[in-house]
């Protein structure tokens, strides 16, 4: 790494020592004892690699059209689900070369086929601490995975903020993984990432550079890019979140991104919202992005005119929408 893009990158990267999480703190995923289906991918860190083949796509997901049948980044007509669904939660050992990514799942218990969510953590969080809004989502209809990175989560021997770099390669990985393992009940015509800080930087990776040709959607909590680099692929809807007062990561950071970037867009911004969302705020922020992922992964047009009143809501936060 030269010298001036490892300046940019520290500069990024400096995060409160205790980095937090959107939610409250879960211990509700229990450990599973079987290992992933296939062997891991030996591609090297950073690569971009998803690993592996990419898996046949499962069925089509409950009240949605079937997947290839729009381009990515394209809502097709369908509905979402409207039953809250009750969840199974794992932990699966996946490991990218000598790279271990223990990942906790989240799965809604139902039949039929559910759209992907992959959730990247910010610096020195974990999984769990986003239980609050990742479980809102999983029982809104889709699944959703999220690793444990080697080197930024909470209780790591070796932390390196640097690794960044390489953790939109980790999270691609754990998508082909979670599909091998899940089959038929994961659709792989409808994959999302999500992340917040240091994960909203993970996020963005994946959708530039070595872009994840999967992904259909995204949202990016409280991030930004670590080096400024246009996205790239086919146009993909995201949805950005931030507090005006974020002290970790300026509000203009991930402004610009979103200024920046030509795809469909929305911008959830909080004038008096830090680097972490907990109570009303956090309430906003998970009714919103369920109806983005109801709107981008299911086709539901309902959800998409439903954003503007769920941002709305509390009185707390202000919403550009240019999807």
């Amino acid at each position: 790494m030269g010298r001036v893009h490892r300046r940019t990158v520290i500069k990024a990267l400096v995060v409160a020592g205790a980095a937090a999480s959107a939610g409250a703190c879960s211990t509700s995923a229990q450990p599973a004892t079987d290992q992933p289906k296939a062997s891991p991918s030996k591609s090297a860190p950073g690569t971009g690699s998803p690993g592996g083949t990419t898996p046949t796509p499962g069925t089509t997901p409950p009240g949605a059209t079937p997947p290839g049948t729009t381009a990515p980044g394209t809502a097709p007509a369908g509905t979402a689900p409207t039953r809250t669904f009750s969840l199974k939660t794992s932990q699966v050992a996946f490991s990218r070369g000598d790279r271990p990514l223990p990942t906790t799942i989240w799965q809604p218990s139902g039949n039929g086929s559910f759209p992907l969510i992959l959730f990247s953590h910010g610096l020195t969080a974990r999984p769990r601490d986003y239980a609050e809004m990742i479980t809102a989502w999983a029982k809104a209809g889709f699944v959703v995975a999220a690793p444990a990175y080697p080197f930024t989560a909470g209780g790591v021997s070796d932390f390196n903020p640097l690794d960044v770099v390489n953790q939109p390669a980790d999270a691609s990985y754990v998508i082909t993984r979670v599909l091998e393992r899940l089959g038929g009940a994961v659709d792989a015509g409808r994959i999302a990432a999500a992340g917040h800080s240091a994960g909203g930087m993970t996020t963005l990776g994946m959708f530039s550079g070595n872009r994840d040709a999967r992904l259909r959607a995204g949202v990016v909590l409280a991030g930004r890019q670590i080096v400024a680099t246009p996205l790239t692929g086919a146009p993909s809807p995201l949805l950005f979140v931030h507090g005006k007062l974020d002290n970790t990561i300026a509000y203009a950071d991930g402004r610009s991104v979103f200024d920046a970037m030509s795809w469909p867009k929305a911008f959830l911004t909080f004038p008096r919202g830090g680097h972490v969302a907990t109570g009303r705020s956090l309430d906003v922020i998970s009714a919103t992005s369920r109806d983005f992922w109801r709107w981008s992964l299911y086709g539901d047009r309902s959800a998409k005119a439903r954003l503007g009143q769920d941002a709305a809501a509390n009185d707390l936060a202000t919403f550009t929408n240019r999807l």
